[in-house]
Protein backbone atom coordinates (compact mmCIF):
# COMPACT_ATOMS: atom_id res chain seq x y z
CA UNK A 1 0.00 0.00 0.00
CA UNK A 2 1.31 3.26 -1.01
CA UNK A 3 1.55 6.42 1.67
CA UNK A 4 -0.30 8.76 -0.61
CA UNK A 5 -3.63 6.12 -0.46
CA UNK A 6 -3.61 6.29 3.24
CA UNK A 7 -4.62 8.61 5.60
CA UNK A 8 -2.34 9.03 9.13
CA UNK A 9 -4.44 7.68 12.26
CA UNK A 10 -1.69 7.96 15.26
CA UNK A 11 0.72 6.15 16.61
CA UNK A 12 2.24 3.81 18.95
CA UNK A 13 3.84 5.34 22.08
CA UNK A 14 4.69 2.30 24.05
CA UNK A 15 4.26 -1.06 25.22
CA UNK A 16 2.04 -2.07 27.46
CA UNK A 17 2.08 -5.24 29.38
CA UNK A 18 4.22 -8.64 29.01
CA UNK A 19 2.56 -10.14 26.41
CA UNK A 20 2.81 -8.12 23.34
CA UNK A 21 0.82 -5.32 24.13
CA UNK A 22 0.87 -1.80 22.46
CA UNK A 23 -0.56 1.86 23.68
CA UNK A 24 -1.77 4.08 20.10
CA UNK A 25 -2.69 7.24 20.29
CA UNK A 26 -5.37 7.75 17.82
CA UNK A 27 -5.20 11.34 16.15
CA UNK A 28 -9.21 11.30 15.55
CA UNK A 29 -12.04 13.11 16.84
CA UNK A 30 -13.83 10.18 17.55
CA UNK A 31 -11.66 7.55 18.21
CA UNK A 32 -14.81 5.29 19.01
CA UNK A 33 -15.51 4.89 15.39
CA UNK A 34 -12.03 2.38 14.45
CA UNK A 35 -13.14 -0.39 17.95
CA UNK A 36 -13.72 -2.74 14.99
CA UNK A 37 -10.71 -2.29 13.33
CA UNK A 38 -9.21 -6.18 12.17
CA UNK A 39 -5.88 -4.54 10.24
CA UNK A 40 -3.93 -1.32 10.09
CA UNK A 41 -0.74 -0.40 8.23
CA UNK A 42 2.72 -0.08 10.57
CA UNK A 43 4.83 2.46 8.96
CA UNK A 44 8.21 1.15 9.25
CA UNK A 45 11.52 2.24 7.40
CA UNK A 46 9.02 4.45 5.30
CA UNK A 47 7.55 1.14 4.16
CA UNK A 48 3.90 0.50 5.19
CA UNK A 49 2.99 -3.26 6.29
CA UNK A 50 -0.25 -4.88 7.52
CA UNK A 51 -0.46 -5.96 10.95
CA UNK A 52 -3.66 -7.46 11.87
CA UNK A 53 -5.27 -7.00 15.36
CA UNK A 54 -6.43 -10.15 17.74
CA UNK A 55 -7.71 -7.23 20.32
CA UNK A 56 -8.59 -3.55 20.51
CA UNK A 57 -10.32 -1.20 23.67
CA UNK A 58 -10.77 2.00 23.37
CA UNK A 59 -10.07 4.93 25.49
CA UNK A 60 -12.11 7.95 24.33
CA UNK A 61 -11.87 10.14 27.34
CA UNK A 62 -7.79 10.10 25.84
CA UNK A 63 -8.00 9.17 22.60
CA UNK A 64 -5.65 6.15 23.53
CA UNK A 65 -5.83 2.68 22.73
CA UNK A 66 -4.76 -0.74 23.89
CA UNK A 67 -3.89 -2.71 20.88
CA UNK A 68 -2.52 -5.97 20.23
CA UNK A 69 -1.60 -7.54 16.99
CA UNK A 70 -1.27 -11.05 15.79
CA UNK A 71 1.77 -12.94 16.03
CA UNK A 72 3.02 -10.15 18.42
CA UNK A 73 3.65 -12.29 22.00
CA UNK A 74 5.94 -10.13 23.70
CA UNK A 75 7.56 -7.12 25.12
CA UNK A 76 10.17 -7.28 22.94
CA UNK A 77 8.69 -8.04 19.68
CA UNK A 78 6.10 -4.99 20.93
CA UNK A 79 8.68 -2.09 21.72
CA UNK A 80 10.52 -2.87 18.01
CA UNK A 81 6.82 -1.15 17.01
CA UNK A 82 7.44 1.73 19.80
CA UNK A 83 6.83 5.32 17.94
CA UNK A 84 5.71 3.75 14.29
CA UNK A 85 2.94 5.97 12.93
CA UNK A 86 -0.21 4.01 11.72
CA UNK A 87 -2.48 4.40 8.56
CA UNK A 88 -5.37 3.07 6.95
CA UNK A 89 -6.67 3.42 3.32
CA UNK A 90 -8.89 6.39 2.53
CA UNK A 91 -11.01 4.20 0.86
CA UNK A 92 -12.05 3.65 4.64
CA UNK A 93 -12.73 6.80 5.69
CA UNK A 94 -16.35 7.58 6.09
CA UNK A 95 -18.45 9.75 3.01
CA UNK A 96 -19.03 13.27 5.32
CA UNK A 97 -21.69 15.41 3.29
CA UNK A 98 -22.62 19.08 3.60
CA UNK A 99 -20.16 21.54 5.50
CA UNK A 100 -17.98 18.51 6.83
CA UNK A 101 -14.99 17.71 5.29
CA UNK A 102 -11.55 16.23 5.24
CA UNK A 103 -8.43 18.17 5.28
CA UNK A 104 -7.43 16.24 2.31
CA UNK A 105 -10.42 16.56 0.37
CA UNK A 106 -10.39 20.26 0.04
CA UNK A 107 -7.13 20.91 -1.32
CA UNK A 108 -7.50 22.53 -4.63
CA UNK A 109 -10.97 23.82 -3.93
CA UNK A 110 -11.57 27.49 -4.77
CA UNK A 111 -12.35 29.72 -0.99
CA UNK A 112 -14.95 32.64 -1.85
CA UNK A 113 -15.29 34.88 0.64
CA UNK A 114 -19.36 36.25 0.41
CA UNK A 115 -18.39 39.76 0.39
CA UNK A 116 -14.64 39.95 -1.28
CA UNK A 117 -15.17 37.20 -3.83
CA UNK A 118 -12.58 34.63 -4.42
CA UNK A 119 -9.42 34.55 -2.55
CA UNK A 120 -7.77 31.64 -4.07
CA UNK A 121 -7.52 27.89 -4.73
CA UNK A 122 -6.23 26.19 -1.20
CA UNK A 123 -2.99 24.61 -1.36
CA UNK A 124 -2.59 23.32 1.41
CA UNK A 125 -4.29 22.93 4.87
CA UNK A 126 -1.59 23.84 7.68
CA UNK A 127 -2.50 22.01 11.09
CA UNK A 128 -1.40 23.56 14.15
CA UNK A 129 -2.12 22.76 17.84
CA UNK A 130 -5.20 25.65 18.05
CA UNK A 131 -6.45 25.87 14.72
CA UNK A 132 -6.22 24.68 11.45
CA UNK A 133 -5.54 26.96 8.47
CA UNK A 134 -6.91 27.13 4.79
CA UNK A 135 -3.41 28.39 2.77
CA UNK A 136 -4.19 30.25 -0.36
CA UNK A 137 -2.40 32.82 -1.72
CA UNK A 138 -4.24 36.39 -3.04
CA UNK A 139 -2.35 38.03 -5.48
CA UNK A 140 0.50 36.28 -4.85
CA UNK A 141 0.21 37.11 -1.06
CA UNK A 142 -0.01 34.24 1.03
CA UNK A 143 -4.00 34.45 2.77
CA UNK A 144 -4.34 32.03 6.11
CA UNK A 145 -7.92 31.65 6.78
CA UNK A 146 -8.83 29.91 10.13
CA UNK A 147 -11.37 26.81 9.44
CA UNK A 148 -13.94 27.07 12.10
CA UNK A 149 -17.32 25.97 11.23
CA UNK A 150 -18.77 29.53 12.06
CA UNK A 151 -17.04 30.76 8.84
CA UNK A 152 -18.01 28.05 6.47
CA UNK A 153 -21.64 28.78 4.81
CA UNK A 154 -21.42 26.20 1.97
CA UNK A 155 -18.99 23.58 0.98
CA UNK A 156 -20.22 22.22 -3.01
CA UNK A 157 -17.74 19.53 -3.69
CA UNK A 158 -19.27 19.25 -7.56
CA UNK A 159 -17.51 23.03 -8.05
CA UNK A 160 -15.14 22.21 -6.15
CA UNK A 161 -15.63 25.47 -3.96
CA UNK A 162 -16.24 26.54 0.17
CA UNK A 163 -18.18 29.85 0.68
CA UNK A 164 -16.54 31.96 3.22
CA UNK A 165 -18.02 34.83 5.39
CA UNK A 166 -16.00 36.08 7.37
CA UNK A 167 -15.47 38.74 9.93
CA UNK A 168 -14.74 41.85 9.27
CA UNK A 169 -10.87 42.78 9.07
CA UNK A 170 -9.46 39.72 8.89
CA UNK A 171 -8.53 39.88 5.48
CA UNK A 172 -7.08 43.22 5.74
CA UNK A 173 -3.94 41.92 7.59
CA UNK A 174 -3.25 40.05 3.99
CA UNK A 175 -4.87 42.14 1.22
CA UNK A 176 -3.75 45.88 1.85
CA UNK A 177 -0.45 47.09 1.81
Amino acid sequence: MEKEACYYLGKITRTNGNKGGVSVFLDTDNPQEYSNLDAIFVEIKKQLIPYFIEKINIHTSKNTALVYFEDINDVGSAAALNNCALYLPLASLPILDGNKFYFHEVVDFLLIEEKFGELGRIKQVLEYPNQALFQTFYKEKEVLVPINDMFIKNVDREKKEILLSLPDGLLDVYIEG
